[in-house]
């Protein structure tokens, strides 16, 4: 088995894969290290043998025509002619013990009266609340906003940076605008994973980086001993100020304290007739509740099942009660769960003023061969996530010609 490489990344998640591909389809020898048992990071898309082989997403669950970084990752896979179009359903809102729709919390009065602030109010440097309540109107933000937004990002959403939220991005008219793949997002981590020009490892435990002027030193908790001339982080921004080798004290005193959210994802699923009562949904958002919100595999539906993968708020309910939580939004009794899973994601908890950070973040990385990359950059999607990865790989190898 190779110990030198051209390019070593550590973390398998989309950032990762991302970036171990810019890499390999320039020639570069590149290896890939993950942690844990599978590849994809938060894109998670879990089946279920016994069903089947029917499956939910459990993490991201949409990618867009305007991801173009992700799409150009598609056509040199050649999955690109694969896309299935995603059924338009909607969200509901789930308060106070029930499913309402999302314009019951909507005042219109208010949001045209705020509205054309949207077009002049500064974005850069303000929070989420700051500037949503100021161009939509306090009571929107109030009753309807905050609710999902923090739906989407799966934490509060008050102080999070606005600029990190939603980012305009051209779109590409040859392709459907919202898509996933028949066996769910997690299609694209594993297709990248499996090209032959990349080598992926998981279940691979670091002890320790060491840097010098040619390149890293990479040694695993088993003792051995990797080498390359490149190096790039694709790991949460705790687990890169533990990974930073010497010399890099800048960059690690600018990570270390970029806060990270726990979220706790149960996935659930059901048979068809055990859920006629509830019309398809995309899925719920919660008002003041233990979970976040629920997203359902309706957008592409089955003919024998339906699932659902409920993001709840961490260490506030026990698994038991999660399930009775879940079944009580959904109208069905526990009795009918047909399988279920649970997973752990993490996303980060960003701050009002984030991207100066990153601004000096990249001002202490200029120059060297250590790139850093994930979704606490830009934003949380796929593509922030790739638009990062792709940018810290023009600075290490040069522009793609």
């Amino acid at each position: 088995m190779s110990t030198e490489f051209d390019h070593i990344v550590i973390g398998a998640g989309i950032s990762g894969l991302g970036a171990a591909h810019f890499s390999a389809r320039r020639g570069r020898r590149t290896l890939v290290l993950e942690a844990s048992e599978r590849v994809g990071g938060c894109i998670n898309s879990p089946s279920f043998a016994a069903l089947n082989g029917f499956w939910t997403e459990a993490g991201g669950h949409t990618c867009f025509n305007s991801y173009g970084h992700l799409l150009s990752i598609l056509d040199d896979l050649g999955l690109t002619q694969q896309v299935q179009p995603k059924r338009k359903v909607g969200y509901k809102l789930w308060k106070q013990g029930q499913r309402r729709s999302i314009s019951s919390a909507l005042h219109l009065f208010e949001a045209a009266r705020s509205l054309p602030k949207l077009f002049t109010a500064p974005k850069a440097g303000r929070s989420v609340r700051d500037y949503y309540g100021t161009v939509l109107g306090q009571r929107n933000y109030q009753d309807l906003l905050q609710h999902a937004f923090q739906a989407v990002i799966c934490q509060p959403a008050d102080d999070y940076p606005a600029e990190a939220l939603f980012r305009r991005k051209p779109r590409r008219k040859d392709v459907m605008k919202a898509f996933t793949f028949a066996q769910g997002i997690a299609t694209i981590p594993n297709a990248i994973a499996a090209q032959s020009a990349l080598d992926v490892r998981t279940r691979q435990q670091i002890a320790h980086i060491d840097s010098s002027d040619t390149g890293f030193r990479v040694q695993l908790q088993d003792g051995s001993l990797l080498q390359s001339a490149y190096l790039t982080l694709a790991v949460p921004p705790d687990v890169a100020a533990q990974l930073l080798p010497t010399g890099f004290e800048a960059a690690r005193a600018l990570v270390a304290d970029i806060g990270m959210a726990e979220i706790e994802t149960l996935v659930l699923i059901f048979r068809h007739d055990d859920l006629k009562h509830l019309p398809p949904i995309a899925g719920l958002i919660a008002v003041e509740d233990a979970f976040y919100s629920a997203v359902s595999r309706d957008f592409l539906p089955d003919a024998q099942y339906r699932g659902f993968a409920f993001h709840f708020r961490p260490s506030v309910l026990d698994a038991e009660t999660q399930i009775h939580r879940a079944c009580a939004a959904l109208g069905v009794s526990a009795e009918r769960i047909a399988a279920q899973t649970s997973v752990q994601n993490r996303l980060p908890a960003l701050r009002a003023g984030h991207l100066a950070r990153v601004t000096q973040l990249d001002a202490a990385l200029a120059g060297t061969r250590l790139a850093l990359t994930g979704n606490w950059f830009l934003g949380v999607s796929m593509e922030d996530a790739l638009t990062r990865s792709h940018s810290e790989h023009v600075r290490l190898f040069g522009a793609e010609i």
